[in-house]
């Protein structure tokens, strides 16, 4: 795929601006709507019922491109950080090969500094049909003090967790392609525990897929649809301690993106984009009161199959439609060379309560690139954002020219 040269005959004609207008404006009439009926459900529906996983930093958006659009990355342009949010985007990346780092402060608005979470990602196209990718999180919680249920301290420990992963996407035509990827998952929360309850608590560890779609129809300029479908994060529970009972649900997730830019001329564009995510997380009890009712409900809560979970949380709750996440974000970009981003994200008041605007710039200098993103001040107590007040940011380097094979 070529880069646009700016030939006079690809510029666009004023009824062609006005056509892409009106289809961006649809999409933001969309957007409000769904947002508008989400939030009109949760007014009907005050039972408070969030879906809780284990592994949560996989639901952290790892690069600051994405973080600067409310958490939008699943039919966004393809970039190195593909692979984060729907691998099958990588192969239709312009270049033949990119590598990302992100850092992310975590709790920084708190006054902490030694928690953070850390991404790299890759990819490499083998040729003009496929490609490969792999990437890494890692997210430091810091120097911990534990202590026993009477706040006597017993010891304290540095926990990480870390995340692992390939990737490969493959072309099915000039429009669509489609990626899988393996991920190992570790989480080490007990690392420097000393506990005096006679438990063993231990690392946990498990194996999870992802099986993702894309459709690429922007033109030659950059202008057109893009839709991505992803399904992430599918593996088995994991366990912090040996007892078989105590087996937690990671955030598989199931994703659905589209996205429209608008080229007004060869220099400037605007994206629109929204992605809705459900996680296929079963929904935890409603506790009755009754011991041997709620115990039975735990019972069977947690001793669903992996599988079966996936497809049971479509159909466990009485407000389903309550666990959809809206991610609404926009991109304007100068020359494929300046960018400016915003976006919001959206979670019904029951399932979590997370709301939160977002800004963010982009750079772009030959092979070299530079994302920073910002998370504006949201929440207060338990709902404050821990990303609020923070800045984050990307370094991207590409290399190996223009694919051409």
């Amino acid at each position: 795929m070529q880069r646009f040269s700016k030939p006079i005959e690809h510029q666009l004609t004023v009824p062609n601006k006005l056509a892409e207008m009106r289809i961006v404006s649809k999409l933001f009439c969309l957007a409000a709507m769904l947002l508008t009926m989400a939030a009109s459900y949760a007014q009907n529906s005050g039972t408070i019922n969030v879906v809780t996983t284990a592994v949560p930093f996989l639901r952290i958006a790892p690069d600051s491109r994405s973080g600067g659009m409310g958490d939008l990355g699943v039919a966004t342009a393809p970039d190195a950080n593909s692979t984060f949010w729907n691998g099958a985007k990588t192969v239709f990346n312009e270049e033949r090969g990119g590598i990302s780092l992100t850092y992310t402060p975590w709790l920084r608005d708190l006054g902490l500094n030694d928690v953070f979470l850390a991404a790299l990602a890759g990819y490499y196209k083998i040729n003009e049909q496929s490609a490969i990718s792999g990437s890494m999180r890692f997210f430091d919680l810091g120097e911990i003090q534990f202590t026993d249920f009477n706040g006597n301290p017993l010891s304290t420990g540095r926990p990480t967790e870390i995340g692992l992963d390939v990737g490969y996407s493959l072309k099915m035509n000039d429009r669509w392609s489609a990626g899988a990827a393996l991920r190992y998952i570790n989480s080490n929360l007990a690392r420097g525990y000393s506990s005096s309850s006679g438990v063993t608590y231990k690392a946990a560890s498990t194996v999870a897929g992802d099986v993702t779609l894309f459709y690429n129809g922007v033109d030659e300029v950059g202008k057109g649809l893009r839709f991505g479908f992803a399904l992430t994060n599918l593996g088995g529970k994991v366990s912090y301690t040996s007892n078989a009972q105590e087996q937690d649900y990671i955030p598989a997730n199931m994703g659905i993106g589209v996205s429209y830019t608008a080229a007004f001329d060869d220099m400037n564009k605007l994206m629109f984009g929204l992605d809705i995510n459900k996680l296929l997380v079963p929904t935890p009890p409603i506790f009755t009161g009754d011991s041997a009712t709620d115990a039975q409900n735990l019972f069977e809560y947690r001793n669903k199959g992996v599988v079966q979970s996936w497809f049971s949380s479509f159909g466990d709750s009485d407000n389903e439609l309550q666990e959809f996440m809206f991610s609404l974000g926009t991109e304007y970009s100068y020359q494929d060379k300046f960018f400016v981003r915003a976006g919001y994200f959206y979670e019904n008041p029951n399932k979590g309560n997370r709301k939160y605007a977002t800004a963010g710039i982009g750079l772009r200098f030959n092979t070299l690139g530079l994302d920073l993103s910002y998370l504006i001040p949201s929440g207060n107590g338990t709902n404050r954002n821990p990303l609020s007040n923070t800045v984050r940011f990307s370094l991207l380097f590409n290399f190996g020219g223009e694919s051409s094979f």
